[in-house]
């Protein structure tokens, strides 16, 4: 068994080599064939190498926090229409390569939902990144300074899912505009976007201080994407205001 378990080691299959004990004796006691002892063997290995999998990704995805959809209050964002967010959360729209785009005040759930959204599409084996708007573009921006922009720009572009949080919370500078533009119309129909914003679109040329880009800007955006409007009160009014009836 130890020669066994050392071979096993040597060629990285340690979701055979944590459960062989076990399935030795499960296969005694219920006289298992050679192919059906076999196939747990490989099942275990599959199901590390896909937790292992799921992990990675996780770590990448960089989301701020755990949001699970079971946890949001839709009773409270009675403006959302529940099966729209059903649909998306079945993923196809990643391979669509459609956007999704939460429009609505601060602490309305734009981001949980986002979360939410990215949680099940780790779970479907897609690649998720989320950054906030802002840290995004200090990062395109830094990166011009020692010429690895390109590099960068890959960064953002290799994601099956790219979720941009808080865009329209500061006016951009042109230098910033134009690497938004960079990175939106580079997965134009190759790779789906989710956009957290609290502005509506006849806003958005207040936030890049450009109309035309604006527009050009929201023209793939929008385009092959679900509008989502949140007209409703605030998670973190509502949970501060509970919070004070404590005292």
């Amino acid at each position: 068994m130890q020669l066994v378990k050392k071979r096993l080691r040597n060629f990285k299959l340690s979701g055979i080599y944590d459960n062989l004990e076990e399935r030795v004796s499960y296969a005694q006691e219920k006289s298992l064939s050679y192919s059906e002892f076999l196939e747990l063997l490989l099942e275990d290995e599959e199901n590390n190498r896909r937790a292992n999998s799921y992990k990675k990704r996780y770590a990448r995805a960089k989301l701020p926090a755990h949001k699970n959809i079971e946890d949001f209050d839709f009773s409270f964002q009675p403006s959302i229409d529940k099966r729209i967010i059903n649909d998306c959360l079945t993923c196809n729209f990643i391979n669509d390569k459609r956007n999704i785009v939460f429009i609505g005040n601060p602490g309305t759930g734009k981001s949980h939902l986002s979360i939410s959204i990215a949680i099940k599409a780790l779970m479907k084996g897609y690649k998720v990144l989320f950054t906030p708007v802002s840290e995004m573009l200090h990062n395109l921006n830094a990166a011009k300074a020692d010429n690895t922009y390109y590099q960068k720009v890959d960064y953002y572009l290799k994601p099956d899912l790219l979720i941009l949080d808080e865009l329209g919370f500061k006016r951009l500078p042109g230098y910033s505009a134009d690497d938004f533009f960079e990175i939106i119309s580079k997965r134009y129909e190759k790779g789906s976007v989710i956009i957290t914003t609290n502005k509506t679109f006849e806003q958005w040329g207040d936030i890049f201080t450009d109309n035309i880009l604006a527009s050009a800007i929201l023209d793939r955006v929008v385009h092959y994407s679900n509008i989502v409007k949140i007209n409703g009160p605030s998670f973190r009014a509502k949970d501060l205001k509970k919070g004070g009836d404590k005292f």
